[in-house]
């Protein structure tokens, strides 16, 4: 069991880089070569599991929580009917609603795991 705590402080970074290979995989079907920068989206997740940083850590935790307040402010919005979109849209917000909640979760987790090391 103490094998296994050791590992749970990856998750997030594991969960990060495995979106954004995904998207990467995604985008690369239709757009080709310009797909490769959403590689660099993956870059400071793996740097923390290699070499942990507390100040980059603090950041990653607090840029995806602020990112993803916003798209489940957008997501809400749209369930209460406040703004209008259009159908792919909506589309779209169906299909990412529990990746919305997802990337919440995984960042409030970055958080947590950079506030116990600093204390």
């Amino acid at each position: 069991m103490k094998h296994i705590s050791n590992y749970t402080k990856f998750i997030p970074y594991l969960y990060f880089i495995a979106i954004s290979a995904y998207w990467f995989t995604i985008v690369n079907r239709s757009e080709g070569l310009t797909a490769y920068p959403i590689l660099l989206f993956g870059i400071p997740f793996l740097w923390q599991i290699i070499k942990p940083n507390k100040n980059l850590n603090l950041t990653l935790g607090i840029s995806f929580v602020c990112v993803s307040s916003y798209l489940i402010l957008a997501y809400l919005s749209d369930i209460l009917h406040i703004i209008s979109l259009s159908y792919p849209i909506k589309q779209l917000m169906v299909y990412g609603g529990l990746f919305v909640f997802a990337n919440f979760i995984m960042a409030l987790w970055i958080i947590k795991n950079s506030l116990r090391k600093r204390l």
